[in-house]
This record gives structure tokens, C-alpha cells and sequence, in this order.
């Protein structure tokens, strides 16, 4: 009977401190092993227009007149014969060239009403982010315009940037010289690179065309807009890519970029309309490639870039 009673005096002991020691984790699990409350659970969310803000080099609304609404560089325009700063004559000198007055995208839009020599120039030089080596960046526009009716014959580029011409570190986009137009993106590298011996006109030879992504039947039409965004990301590397979308979606790709990209930036411009007949608006340029949801964000603005302002 004793050693009944031991052992069942110890049983109680046990069943003590068992319950004890369940105690005591339970209290420190509550009171030490719970997560820590947020010591600021009302911190305000970040804006996810932020970042595309931070990425903004340039812009031009057209609603205040031609001057750019936001540059890291030149916000004026410029008037030229020639595809040259030293020529450029501040303001917009082209008759067949105006301010249309709410018929904009948003607000008021750059009217073109023929085609005619000279050029109209934004310069390039910090407003748009010039790299020699891994360089990345994105172009932003809209067009209102029925190619196969507004469109005189010939070549249409609407945007062209480069510091020499269409063929030699250049990026465009433009209307073949015929219709049915196909749409089509050059981001052509230098010229002495991938043309070192030229037979014959640029635009006519085999290898110029075979870099360039084209779009049939692109959904242009009189009286509706369509947003033009042209990606391009490690240009200057073995790896370099570029991307056109039209209202937020892709449609043409060009990858395996490896040709050179050189540039004297000062004498860079970024050219508006050559030979296009037409209306445009919201030209902005970020400083580098955006990614889907920005630029469906671009492409679903119910004010335009100016909301990122």
C-alpha cells in the first residue's frame, strides 16, 4: 500500500508540473511568441504612379501651347529646313503646323495639314537619357488619322529621333509608302555597323528591312486615337530588345539588338511629323522601359500624363 500511495503521489506531482509547464508556454506564446502589432498600421500606401513619374524625362501636352510641359532639357520647340540644330529657329515656323484647339487626345493636339519641307524638333540632349553602355528607355505618343485617305504618297514618320537620319542610330515609326500602309518600328543602329558597304537606298535594302517589325492592318482610323509606345531596353550590349504597342498591347518585337547605338548628344533631336498628315498628342519620354501595367496605365490616363504632375 505504501508504494501505492508513492506512486500515485508522484503521478499527482507529475501531472503538476506537466500542467505547469503547459501553462507557462501558453502565457508566453500570448505575450511573447504573438507578432508585434504595426506600430504605424495607418502609413499611407505608396502611389504606383510614383515610379513612372521618377522615369519621366519629358513631356509635351500641346495644351499650353508647343513648349513642353516637363523637360530635363530644352522645352522649346524648334523650326528647321534641315534635320539640324545649328539651322533650328525657336517657336513653331510651319504654316501647314498648328495648336488644335480641343481636339487633342486631352485638351489641345498638334495639327499637321500637309506634307512640306523642314522640320519641327524637340532637343534630345537630357530629354531623353542617353546611355553608351546598357541603355533603356521609353517613347510615348497618340495619333488620330486615317493613313489610306490623310496621307500623301511616300514615307510617313511621324516620331524620329536620332542625331543623323533614319538609318544610323535612329528610332522611328512609320507608314509604308503605299496602301494598304503598314505600320512599322526602326531601332536601327549605326549605320557603318550594319551597312558598312551601302548599295542602293537604305530603305530599299534587304538587311535594313529585316530589323524592322511591321503591323498589318494597324487599328488606325479617322476620328479615333491610338497610343504608339515604343520599349527598348540594353541597347549598347549584346542583349538589346525593343517593343511597339499600340493601345496597350504588343505587337511587334525586335531582340538580339547588337549593333551600336552611337550618338553626338548634343546634336540629337527628337523630330515630330515627317510627312505626316494628321493629328498628335501627349509626347512624353521615360528614361527607361516600362513595364505592362505601366504602360497600360499610359494607355488608360482619363487626363493624360499631366496626372503624373
Amino acid at each position: 500500500m505504501k508504494i501505492q500511495k508513492h506512486n500515485m503521489n508522484r503521478q499527482s506531482k507529475i501531472d503538476i508540473r506537466t500542467s505547469s509547464a503547459l501553462l507557462f508556454f501558453i502565457v508566453a506564446c500570448v505575450f511573447g511568441c504573438s507578432p508585434k502589432k504595426s506600430e504605424n498600421p495607418e502609413a499611407p500606401k505608396v502611389n504606383p504612379n510614383e515610379a513612372l513619374k521618377s522615369a519621366l524625362t519629358f513631356y509635351a501636352s500641346f495644351d499650353n501651347g508647343t513648349e513642353a510641359d516637363f523637360a530635363l532639357g530644352d522645352k522649346k520647340l524648334y523650326t528647321s529646313p534641315v534635320k539640324s540644330i545649328d539651322s533650328a529657329k525657336a517657336g513653331l515656323h510651319k504654316p501647314d503646323i498648328s495648336i488644335a484647339e480641343n481636339q487633342g487626345r486631352y485638351g489641345d493636339g498638334l495639327l499637321f495639314t500637309e506634307r512640306s519641307p523642314g522640320y519641327i524638333l524637340y532637343r534630345s540632349e537630357k530629354n531623353i537619357s542617353y546611355a553608351t553602355n546598357d541603355w533603356n528607355g521609353a517613347i510615348s505618343f497618340w495619333l488620330s488619322l486615317d493613313p489610306a485617305t490623310d496621307l500623301e504618297p511616300g514615307y510617313c514618320d511621324p516620331i524620329q529621333i536620332t542625331d543623323v537620319s533614319y538609318n544610323d542610330a535612329a528610332f522611328w515609326v512609320d507608314f509604308t509608302k503605299e496602301n494598304p500602309r503598314d505600320f512599322r518600328l526602326g531601332v536601327i543602329g549605326d549605320r557603318a555597323v550594319w551597312n558598312p558597304n551601302p548599295e542602293g537606298p537604305d530603305n530599299e535594302n534587304p538587311i535594313f528591312i529585316e530589323q524592322l517589325p511591321v503591323v498589318k492592318r494597324p487599328p488606325f482610323a479617322k476620328g479615333e486615337w491610338t497610343h504608339v509606345f515604343i520599349n527598348f531596353s540594353h541597347l549598347n550590349t549584346d542583349k538589346g530588345e525593343a517593343q511597339l504597342y499600340l493601345n496597350g498591347k504588343l505587337v511587334g518585337t525586335r531582340s538580339n539588338i547588337t549593333d551600336p547605338f552611337t550618338w553626338e548628344y548634343e546634336k540629337s533631336n527628337i523630330m515630330l511629323g515627317l510627312g505626316y498628315i494628321g493629328l498628335m498628342d501627349e509626347v512624353s519620354i521615360y528614361n527607361r522601359s516600362l513595364t505592362t501595367e505601366e504602360i497600360n496605365t499610359l494607355y488608360q490616363f482619363k487626363n493624360g500624363v499631366r496626372e503624373l504632375l
